[in-house]
């Protein structure tokens, strides 16, 4: 299966280095994830402390890096390979359950000559 690198996404409209040659459409990767009760116990224990929450930042951060994964295959069976204006979106489906989505334009790029 085709799989565009990381190295090759931006959030900006162009590739520094780069010439898009051909837009080949919108693509996303996207996860939905829950809390288990394990978690949800551990982050309370952790908020009795304060500071930085590590059980739901490492679940934020697996979702986000499946999220861009699957983008990046989505871009790769395009065609494509690079990905311009990519962004990340977060919503909760349901209690406790979050879609992370990861999205931006596929495209073709070529090097500047």
């Amino acid at each position: 299966m085709a799989h565009v690198s990381p190295n090759m996404v931006t959030t900006g409209n162009e590739l520094p280095g780069y010439r898009v040659v051909r837009p080949m459409g919108i693509v996303r990767g996207i996860t939905v994830r829950s809390r288990s009760i394990v978690g949800n116990l551990g982050a309370a224990l952790q908020t009795l402390v304060g500071g930085n929450i590590s059980i739901y930042t490492e679940l934020c951060e697996k979702a986000r890096e499946e999220a861009f994964e699957l983008m990046l295959q989505h871009a790769g069976q395009h065609g494509a390979n690079a990905v311009v204006a990519m962004r990340y979106d977060a919503n909760d489906v349901a209690e406790g359950v979050t879609e992370v989505l990861a999205y931006g334009t596929a495209v073709v790029v070529e090097p500047l000559t």
